[in-house]
C-alpha cells in the first residue's frame, strides 16, 4: 500500500460546486407545499409573560398557526436538559435551567423566543409576527459577570444561588501561597475574553419534513447523528430509526453547530404537527441576539518566576458568562477545557486555577473556535510578555528557559495532561528566524520617524484536541464501475475534508482521486460525533487509513477465491489484485461486480492512542497611530507543528483562517449588552466590526513536520482551532509593546482605536 504524504497536492474537491452556485446549503431546500416559520422574540432581558394574544396573527393573510410553548407542550415535546455537571465552591450542585424551545413564564434574555408563527411565505409569517400581542412584566436584569455576583444580584434561576452554576479547581492553593511569597519576580494581569458571535456565512436555517411515518431534517450540522438523537429524544418523543439528519454543505460552523439549538427545533416540531414541509431561517440580527456565542470570561492571573527567570507557579482565579440558559459546551470549555492547555508550551511545577461558570440574563454561552484553549493560552503568553518587560529580559529567552524540552516527553503537566511529542524551542526558533526577528528595531525606528508608535508579539502555544473521543467511523464501498464511497462520521463544513480525506485515501489505495467519494452528513449511514475540537484530520484520517487496509485485506480474500490462488499469493497495488510472480490478476472493481451485491463492504471504526497536541510560535508586528489609536496590522509570521499535514494548502488555509478570527477579536470584535437594560447593543453588523481582508498583510507561514504524533498512525496532530489559539496572544502582545514606553501596562481586547487612543491619553496625563 502506497505511503501517504507526495508533495503534490490535489484541487480542492469541494470547489467546484461551491464557486458555481451549487453547494447544497439549508436555506437552498425549498419543498411544495411547504411552510415558512417565523419567531416572536423577547425585547426584555427578564420579564414575565402575563399574556399571548395570537388572534390578530391568526387573521393574517396566509397564517396558518400561531404556536406557544404550551401547544408544543401539550403536544408532547420535552425540552433540553443539562445535568449538573460540576457542583459550586460550597460543594453543593446547582439545579440546572432547562432550555425550552419557547419561553413557559419568564423570558431571561433579549431574543428569547415566546412564540412562532407559521404561514405560507416568508413574507407573511414576518408581517404576522408584528400583530402578535405579548404582554410583559418587566423584572431587575443583570448581563455583566461583576454585577451578576454581587450579594444583591438578580437571581436568574432560584435554584441557582448566587447565580453560579458549577466551579472547577486544578493544583494546590496552599503551595501556590508558599511560592509566590518566595518568588523573586510576580506578575499579575486582569484580561477580560469579550464575548464573540460566531457570525457563520450561512445563518442558522432547518428544512423539515414528513414521509408517511418519518421526518427528514436538513441542516446545517457539525454532527448529525447527536442532531438526530436529540429530535427524536427530546422534542419529537419518536424513535431514533424514525428521524434522518442530512447535513449537506455548512457556511462555517465554528462551534454553533455541534447540536442542534433548541429555537432550531421549532420548525422539525412543526413538520410533525402540520405534516408538512416546514422552513426556518434566521435573520442575522437573530443570530446576533440567540445563537450561541463564544468566549465572555474574565480571568484574574498571576505568574511567580525565580531569580533565574524560572516559572515556579501560575494562578489563576477566572469567572465564566454562560448566558441564562447553560448549555454543556459552556460548561464544560471553561472548567474542564480550557484549563488543559493553561500551563502551554512551559514546565510550570505548580498551578492554583480556580473557575466558576455564572448566569447572566443574555443568550446561551457555546463552543467558538478554539473552545477555552485561546483563553488560558492568551492569560500565559500576556503574562510571559509582561514579565520579560518587567523583568528586562528578550521574551524570546524568557520562553527557552521555561520551554518543555523533547527529552522530557512524554510530558506531564501539572494539571494531568500528558503530551506525547513537542519540540518547542525548535518551533520558536524557526519562526524568530522567519519573522526577521533581528530586523525589528530597524522596521520600528523607520515607524517612529514617521511618528508612529510600532511593536512586536510574540506567542508560543499548544492545542489540546480530540473532543474527548478518540474513535471515528470511515466504512468503504468499492463498486463494480470501480469507484470507492468512503462513509465517514466526520463533517465537512468548509475546511476542506473531502479534499484531505480523497487525497489520503487516494494515495493509500494507489487509485485516481476521481475515483473516491467522501460520503459525510446522512444519519441513516454515519454515526460518532462528527467534526469538532480538531479531531477531524488524526482521528478521521486513521481511520481512512484502517479501512483502506481492511478494503485490501478483503480484497485479497476474495481476489484468491476468483483466481484460485492462496491469499498469501495474491498482492495489491493501484487498485489491482495479482498472484505473485504472474500475470494474472483483477481489478477492484472488476472484483466487485463479481460479489453478490456488486460490491465489496467494508464496516470500519477506528480507535487512536490519545490526544494530539499540535503545537506552534507566532510572531506579529503592529503600528499605532497614537492621534487616532488605531492599529495596523503589519507582518505576521508562524511556524506551525500539525504532524504529518494531510493536504499542505488546506492547512495554510485552517491556519489563515483561525488567525483571521484571532485577530478579529483581539482588534475588532465584542458582543455589548447595555449594563442597566440587558439590551443587545450590538445586534448587527452596524455596531459590531468583523475583520477584512485589509485587516491582515500577506501571511508567512511555515510547517515543519519532522515531530509527528505517536497517538495515532498517520502522526497528524490537528490544525482546525491553532491560528485562533496563536493570534489573539501575539496580536495583544505587539499593542502592548508598542505602548509599553509611554507606560501603559494594560489594555482590555479588543484593542479599538477608541480604547487604545483613551489609554494613550492616560498614560500622557
Amino acid at each position: 500500500m502506497a505511503v501517504f504524504g507526495k508533495a503534490q497536492y490535489i484541487k480542492r474537491v469541494e470547489d467546484d460546486r461551491l464557486l458555481t452556485g451549487k453547494g447544497g446549503f439549508t436555506d437552498n431546500q425549498t419543498r411544495p407545499n411547504q411552510v415558512h416559520v417565523v419567531l416572536v422574540r423577547s425585547p426584555h432581558a427578564h420579564a414575565k409573560i402575563l399574556k399571548i394574544d395570537p388572534s390578530a396573527a391568526l387573521k393574517s393573510p396566509g397564517v396558518v398557526a400561531v404556536y406557544t410553548w404550551a401547544d408544543m407542550e401539550k403536544e408532547g415535546s420535552g425540552y433540553f436538559v443539562l445535568p449538573a455537571m460540576f457542583p459550586n465552591a460550597d460543594g453543593k450542585k446547582p439545579d440546572m435551567t432547562p432550555r425550552r424551545p419557547m419561553a413557559k413564564d419568564v423570558v431571561r434574555y433579549v431574543g428569547e423566543v415566546v412564540a412562532a408563527v407559521v404561514a405560507e411565505t416568508r413574507a407573511q409569517a414576518t408581517d404576522a409576527v408584528e400583530l402578535v400581542e405579548v404582554e410583559y412584566e418587566q423584572l431587575p436584569s443583570v448581563t455583566e459577570i461583576d454585577d451578576a455576583l454581587k450579594p444583591d444580584a438578580p437571581q436568574i434561576w432560584q435554584g441557582a444561588p448566587g447565580n453560579r452554576v458549577g466551579f472547577n479547581r486544578f493544583g494546590d492553593a496552599a503551595k501556590a501561597d508558599a511560592v509566590f511569597k518566595s518568588a523573586a519576580h510576580v506578575v499579575s494581569l486582569d484580561v477580560v475574553h469579550q464575548r464573540l458571535i460566531v457570525n457563520a456565512m450561512e445563518p442558522r436555517a432547518i428544512m423539515a419534513e414528513w414521509d408517511g411515518d418519518r421526518i427528514l431534517v436538513h441542516i446545517g450540522s457539525q454532527n448529525p447523528s447527536v442532531t438526530r438523537d436529540s429530535l427524536a429524544d427530546i422534542i419529537l418523543k419518536m424513535p431514533k430509526d424514525k428521524v434522518r439528519v442530512v447535513v449537506r454543505d455548512i457556511g462555517g460552523g465554528f462551534g454553533m453547530r455541534t447540536n442542534i439549538q433548541p429555537d432550531e427545533s421549532i420548525a422539525v416540531w412543526v413538520a410533525k404537527v402540520l405534516k408538512r414541509p416546514a422552513k426556518w431561517r434566521a435573520e442575522r440580527s437573530e443570530e446576533f441576539a440567540a445563537a450561541t456565542s463564544g468566549r465572555d470570561q474574565l480571568h484574574k492571573m498571576s505568574l511567580a518566576l525565580d531569580k533565574d527567570c524560572k516559572i515556579l507557579g501560575l494562578r489563576m482565579e477566572a469567572f465564566a458568562n454562560v448566558g441564562a440558559y447553560p448549555s454543556g459546551a459552556g460548561i464544560a470549555i471553561p472548567l474542564f477545557v480550557g484549563p488543559k492547555v493553561a500551563t502551554g508550551t512551559y514546565n510550570v511545577p505548580l498551578v492554583d486555577l480556580a473557575i466558576t461558570c455564572v448566569l447572566t440574563n443574555s443568550g446561551t454561552v457555546g463552543a467558538y473556535r478554539g473552545a477555552g484553549r485561546p483563553e488560558c493560552l492568551l492569560d500565559l503568553e500576556r503574562l510571559m510578555d509582561t514579565a520579560a518587560r518587567q523583568i528586562g529580559i528578550d521574551p524570546a529567552e524568557l520562553r527557552r528557559r521555561n520551554f518543555v524540552t523533547p527529552q522530557q516527553m512524554p510530558y506531564t503537566t501539572a494539571v494531568g495532561e500528558k503530551y506525547d511529542t513537542g519540540d518547542f524551542n525548535l518551533f520558536l526558533t524557526k519562526t524568530l528566524e522567519a519573522s526577521d526577528w533581528n530586523g525589528f528595531p530597524a522596521r520600528k525606528a523607520e515607524a517612529e520617524k514617521r511618528g508612529k508608535l510600532y511593536g512586536r508579539g510574540l506567542a508560543s502555544y499548544v492545542e489540546w484536541t480530540s473532543a474527548m473521543v478518540m474513535n471515528e467511523m470511515a466504512h468503504y464501498e468499492a463498486k463494480a464501475d470501480g469507484t470507492i464511497t468512503i462513509w465517514m462520521g466526520t463533517q465537512g463544513m468548509g475546511q476542506g475534508l473531502e479534499t484531505s480525506f480523497t487525497q489520503l485515501a487516494s494515495e493509500l489505495l494507489g487509485v485516481d482521486p476521481s475515483k473516491i467519494k467522501i460520503a459525510m452528513g446522512d444519519s441513516d449511514r454515519v454515526g460518532g460525533v462528527g467534526s469538532m475540537g480538531s479531531r477531524s484530520a488524526y482521528i478521521g484520517g486513521s481511520a481512512v487509513l484502517s479501512g483502506s487496509e481492511k478494503l485490501v485485506d478483503k480484497g485479497k480474500e476474495l481476489a484468491a477465491d476468483a483466481l484460485e490462488a492462496s491469499t498469501a499469493d495474491i498482492v495489491y497495488a493501484a487498485g489491482r489484485f495479482t498472484i505473485t510472480g504472474t500475470d494474472r490478476g483483477i481489478g477492484l472493481g472488476e472484483l466487485a461486480a463479481k460479489q453478490p451485491d456488486k460490491r465489496i463492504f467494508i464496516e470500519n471504526v477506528n480507535t487512536v492512542d490519545g490526544i494530539a497536541w499540535p503545537n506552534g510560535a507566532h510572531v506579529g508586528e503592529v503600528e499605532i497611530d497614537p492621534d487616532t489609536g488605531q492599529v495596523e496590522l503589519k507582518r505576521y509570521t508562524t511556524v506551525d507543528d500539525v504532524g504529518r499535514p494531510l493536504h499542505r494548502p488546506i492547512v495554510f488555509g485552517q491556519i489563515h483562517g483561525g488567525v483571521a478570527q484571532g485577530v478579529g477579536q483581539a482588534l475588532l470584535e465584542e458582543n455589548v449588552y447595555d449594563r442597566e437594560s440587558g439590551q443587545l447593543i450590538t445586534g448587527s453588523f452596524m455596531d459590531y466590526a468583523m475583520p477584512r481582508a485589509s485587516t491582515f498583510p500577506t501571511f508567512s507561514n511555515q510547517l515543519d513536520d519532522s515531530v509527528p504524533s505517536k497517538s495515532n498512525p498517520i502522526g497528524a496532530k490537528g490544525v482546525g482551532e491553532s491560528g485562533a489559539v496563536g493570534s489573539t496572544p501575539t496580536v495583544m502582545n505587539a499593542v502592548m509593546d508598542a505602548l509599553w514606553p509611554l507606560g501603559v501596562r494594560n489594555i482590555q481586547m479588543p484593542a479599538t482605536p477608541q480604547r487604545v487612543w483613551a489609554a494613550i491619553q492616560g498614560a500622557r496625563k
